[in-house]
């Protein structure tokens, strides 16, 4: 076993509220299989007695907090943050699939994969639901250097069999078995998890998402991810295609790609009814306020989302996210719940925003009380925050009177110079 006393950050499971130990203790060691897990976290002094020969590593003037999760982003999009578009579907064809079509090599994917990590790291960022590309080196890329460095990492083959250029479009019976045999070869690896990933709706046929549908009964333990209900233009399209559907949302269903495990990206243009399929097949929103801003998608209603009731966490979705950092994430966040689609406004709490990034992206997945927190028996993933980090941050936190002052200056001021060290739950 091992010990850190820093701050310590965790959250109550079911007041979503956080816990702040300003002199904290967190006490890691291995399970039955061999993966560091927290023994222990809280107060210091109440603790350290319990471990008097565990050795502690001291890190002053640090928080340590869990590691953050991410819901939604793009391996392939690496290169494409900050490509300028009129909007969603004008960026999708200049900058998106050319960048998507050079992952066709092995080569490329595997030069790049390591570059999407390192960012991830960097920032803070220690379980990610990612789309690859259409072809399987890509997910094959991706999946080797995340078990590498023993990255929890959810990822899968985008299916896109029709309205899609050369060079990213797939065969449909072909793309169903691709997606079948990278399950049997990933799922379960270590911390790998797959995804069956239909692009969107559109880009689909029925006998592809018929068979995706089919592959997620198959195998109930896998994820599906997919975007939904993002752009005005975009959902005027899926009517056109699907006109028999009652809503675009409507359409995954009927394909039996709702259901637990499920994470659908943006649900921006939803109704009550939309709301309330999500919350009826426990299937979760990724929140993606900076790509919504990037691209003038619209803004997520988290009021109806809360009272109506079905999950959510949030996402950068890069390269249409601007950021892999889950501190622009959550500020952005923050101006879209003061915006909202009522028009009415919320403002969403410091400790909200923290939890919608850690322990309810967890809940989104189904690994609540495996990550995204540091209660015992979660896994031992967390990042070491340095609040000092810019003379601008150090000020404001020092003055910081209370824990949500300290987390709001942390958020709105924020970005990866904050974290100094991510330390990933790794097998001994």
């Amino acid at each position: 076993m091992k010990a850190y006393r820093s701050s310590l950050l965790r959250f109550d499971t079911d007041s979503r509220q956080a816990i702040f130990d300003q002199d904290g203790l967190l006490v890691v060691g291995p399970d039955a299989e061999g993966r560091q897990r927290v023994v222990a976290a809280g107060d210091h002094a109440a603790l350290a007695a319990r471990f008097p020969d565990v050795p502690v590593e001291h890190l002053p003037g640090r928080i340590i907090a869990p590691g953050f999760v991410d819901l939604h982003i793009h391996f392939p999009q690496t290169d494409v943050i900050g490509s300028p578009a009129e909007g969603l579907l004008p960026w999708l064809e200049n900058y998106t699939f050319p960048h998507e079509s050079r992952y066709v090599e092995e080569a490329h994917a595997s030069e790049l994969a390591p570059v999407f990590v390192d960012e991830l790291l960097r920032n803070g960022v220690t379980t990610a639901l990612a789309f690859a590309t259409s072809h399987p080196s890509s997910v094959e890329a991706l999946f080797a250097e995340a078990q590498k460095r023993s990255l929890r990492l959810i990822t899968g083959k985008v299916l896109q069999d029709r309205f899609s250029p050369d060079g990213v479009r797939d065969e449909t019976e072909q793309s169903l078995i691709d997606t079948e045999t990278l399950i049997r070869k990933w799922h379960g690896v270590d911390r790998l998890g797959y995804a069956i990933t239909p692009r969107f709706a559109p880009t689909s046929t029925p006998e592809q998402l018929r068979g995706a549908g089919e592959l997620a009964a198959r195998y109930p333990e896998v994820w599906i991810q997919s975007h939904v209900a993002e752009n005005l233009g975009e959902v005027e399209w899926v009517r056109q295609l699907f006109p028999e559907a009652r809503s675009y949302l409507a359409v995954y269903d009927e394909y039996g790609l709702m259901r637990e495990r499920a994470i659908y990206a943006h649900c921006i243009h939803f109704d009550d009814e939309d709301r309330a399929l999500m919350r009826d097949r426990r299937t979760a929103a990724a929140v993606s306020p900076t790509s919504n801003l990037f691209l003038g998608s619209g803004f997520f209603d988290y009021a109806s989302a809360d009272r109506v009731g079905f999950g959510y966490g949030l996402a950068s979705d890069v390269g249409g996210g601007t950021s892999f950092s889950p501190f622009h994430t959550m500020l952005a966040a923050y101006y879209v719940g003061r915006e909202g689609q009522t028009k009415q406004g919320i403002s969403l709490s410091p400790q909200e925003l923290w939890w919608q990034h850690t322990a309810g992206g967890a809940a989104a997945l189904g690994l609540a009380g495996t990550i995204g927190n540091l209660q015992p028996g979660c896994e031992a993933d967390f990042v070491v925050l340095d609040p000092q980090a810019t003379p601008m941050l150090a000020r404001k936190t020092q003055a910081a009177e209370n824990l949500d002052e300290l987390l709001f200056a942390m958020i709105v001021l924020g970005d990866d110079r904050l974290v100094e060290r991510s330390v990933i739950s790794q097998a001994l």
